[in-house]
């Protein structure tokens, strides 16, 4: 039961997950959320703010720039390169020195799993320009077969750990890595725990002898 405004008592409502979710063992209520996704689509020219500008820019210096990127998306104001692996390097060499450009930070390196798409493993760069004030975002995808990428610790020192953590739960294999070792997980970990076809619990916990019930085995909150 709960209150009403005149102090009388109302018939209580059913607990429900995040937006609405009921009938489900996902407590998050993020379960069946789906969103498009057009893989093969860039958005078309011109993009707006200052994007132009330093897209144009860098397809003047950075060679092969046509063949390194696959497309670029603007998407709630955001700006995202798709790169092919084999140039995120350099690409962010450039991103970094290049006078006009000056991404001097990378911010994180994420990873994330499309389990229906061919190549599933994506790992996302954030980078910032502290002297323009402007932030970009890169994107490489990667098969779970032969999920390797160059890393990119060489040039931005801030990716050593992030490299690190995306390995640990996502199996994505940064080469060039000083210590591609686990983060988070024991050394010892069979698998990587983000993946979505990672079992969600049941799971013994190796390093603290207990046991994670799966979803629909655990109690459920008010």
């Amino acid at each position: 039961m709960s209150e009403t405004g005149d102090g009388s008592l109302s018939p209580a409502r059913p607990s429900r997950g995040m937006f609405g979710v009921s009938g489900s063992s996902d407590t998050s209520g993020f379960n069946g959320l789906a969103t498009p996704v057009h893989a093969d689509l860039s958005t078309p020219k011109p993009y707006g703010s200052w994007y132009d500008e330093a897209t144009d820019h860098l397809a003047e210096v950075f060679g092969g720039f046509g063949d390194a990127i696959e497309r670029i998306v603007v998407d709630r104001g955001e700006l995202t390169l798709h790169v092919k692996r084999e140039h995120i390097l350099e690409l962010c060499r450039t991103m970094r020195d290049d006078p006009s450009l000056r991404f001097e930070l990378l911010s994180s390196v994420s990873g994330v799993d499309y389990i229906d798409s061919p190549r599933r493993l994506h790992a996302v760069y954030h980078l910032t320009s502290m002297t323009y004030r402007r932030r970009l975002r890169l994107e490489v995808a990667t098969t779970v077969e032969d999920p390797h990428i160059p890393s990119v610790v060489s040039v931005y020192p801030t990716a050593d750990w992030h490299e690190r953590e995306a390995w640990d739960f996502f199996g994505i294999v940064f080469d060039g890595h000083p210590a591609l070792t686990r983060i988070q997980m024991p050394d010892d970990w069979i698998g990587h725990p983000q993946r979505k076809d990672y079992p969600l619990g049941g799971i013994d916990v190796e390093y603290k002898g207990a046991h994670v019930p799966p979803p629909d085995e655990r109690r459920s909150y008010a």
